[in-house]
Order: structure tokens, then sequence, then C-alpha cells
């Protein structure tokens, strides 16, 4: 349950169990009781939603859409995020990616397609869990070793928004592309009111209402599911999105638009 009464999500309860199992081995460690209570706990965890909804997915042009109405947003706060969001889709960045994206990390030719060099994330925390004492903190990548990289080729679509945030909002002293007007990284909650407000704009009322592209986090479905279904080879997509293939394939199994006339068409032609 959660702290307002209602049950809480499979992931939750599994995260939650898991830590209390671990506190509970520690305490067997030291002594405090002979055995783990847990192991004698007859119980079957919840299943976890671990496939992508397809209904949460934008098709291109109503990301494009959405991308124009970022900057309609605020006076200043949607159009400093548009790049930012921009990323998200078009790069199949995680949004903790994007946050600590960094000068040295892109190459923005004047024309043609670019290059990120993902080095580390900057995830969203309380002050007390980072050794700086601040909410926001870089880290390595999520699922990579330490200093670990990541490239992804981006579209010139990508370059030309980038090119363009930088030329008018510059970097932050560290080199981050993406900063408050103080210099400072955005809440989770302030670019996520923003992106409500873009659905808002963008969407008709029916579809602003619905799971389509609910978080700025449905940007990087959109963009992994793109690729799958424009026939790029998974390990390459799951490259540069940053999965295993197992889990990209898993994820992504009900998002692959498409593809069945195609695929049964090669087995038919294997039959002959």
């Amino acid at each position: 349950m959660t702290f307002a009464g209602d049950i809480a999500g499979a992931n939750t309860v599994r995260r939650k169990r898991a830590v209390l199992r671990h506190l509970l081995e520690q305490a067997v460690e030291q002594k405090v009781f002979t055995s783990n209570p847990l192991d004698g706990l007859k119980w079957n965890p919840p299943k976890a939603v671990t496939v992508v909804d397809p209904r949460t997915v934008v098709n291109p042009a109503q990301a494009r859409d959405l991308l124009d109405a970022v900057p309609k947003v605020g006076r200043k706060r949607g159009a400093r995020l548009k790049a930012l969001f921009a990323s998200v889709y078009y790069a199949a960045l995680r949004p903790e990616e994007a946050a600590d994206l960094r000068v040295k990390n892109r190459t923005l030719p004047e024309s043609g397609g670019g290059l990120l060099l993902l080095e580390q994330a900057r995830p969203q925390s309380t002050k007390r869990w980072t050794d700086s004492q601040q909410t926001h903190e870089s880290r390595r990548l999520k699922h990579r070793a330490e200093k670990e990289t990541r490239e992804i080729p981006i579209p010139p679509t990508l370059v030309a928004i980038l090119r363009e945030h930088i030329e008018e909002y510059g970097t932050a002293k560290d080199g981050r592309l993406f900063r408050t007007s103080t210099g400072g990284s955005y809440s989770s909650s302030a670019y996520s009111y923003v992106w409500q407000e873009a659905r808002k704009l963008a969407l008709t009322p029916a579809r602003a209402a619905s799971s389509l592209a609910a978080r700025p986090y449905d940007l990087r479905h959109a963009a992994v599911s793109l690729w799958l279904n424009a026939g790029v080879p998974a390990p390459e997509v799951a490259k540069r999105a940053g999965h295993s293939v197992d889990v990209l394939l898993r994820v992504y199994a009900k998002c692959m638009d498409g593809q069945q006339d195609h695929i049964n068409g090669k087995i038919n032609d294997a039959l002959i």
C-alpha cells in the first residue's frame, strides 16, 4: 500500500521487498536474527509490467507538433527545454542522460548528421543521498561500468536544434547544455510541468487526456520504436539506446507495428 492508501505498483512492491530482505540479511550477519524471517514466508510477488504500452508512443508528426509547442510554454522555460526534449526523442536519451550532456560530448557539423558521446547521467535525488549534498549529481550511465561511454549518431534535425540552442543560451560553467537561467539543473517536476502544458497545446483534448506521450520519457520509447519499425537491426538499436538486445526486444515487443506481414512473407519465401 502507498501512503495514500492505494495499492502500490508491482515494481514498487518488488523494490521495497528487496530492500527489506537486504536489511534482514544484514541483521542476520550481525547476529540480531538467527535466520532471515522472509525465508519462511510463502508469497508470490506481483507481476510487473515490463513492456512499453504502444498507446504511449507518438508518431513522428505528433512528436514534431509536441516539440514545436514546448517553446510556447511560459516566458522562457519552455524555450530553454525544447532541445532537451528533442534529444530524448531524436537520440533516445534518458532524461537524466540529456541533463548531463555537455558541449564536449557533441559533434554538430554545419550540415548532415552528428554524434553524441554519452559519458555520464545526472539523475535527481535527495540531498542526503548525494556526495555533493545537491539534488543533482553526475553518475555513471545506467547499466554501464564506471567511465564506460555510449555513442549515438543523431539526425540533421537534432543537430540543427542543438546548434540553435547553444547559440541562443550558451552552456553552464561546467559545459552542460541544458541549465536554468541561474545555471542549475531542471527538476523533474519543472520539465514535467512544461511537458504537460505542451501536450495541451499540441494534442486534441481527448489525446491530451490519454496516455499518449504522457511523460517526457515516452519520447525515448517513441524513438526506439521508430528505429525498430524502420528496420534498424536490433543489436544496433540496443547499442544506441543503452539496452541489451534481450531487454530491447522484450520491452518493445508490442511496439513493432507493421512487421507481421513482412515477417510472414519471409517465412513463406523460405518454405518455397
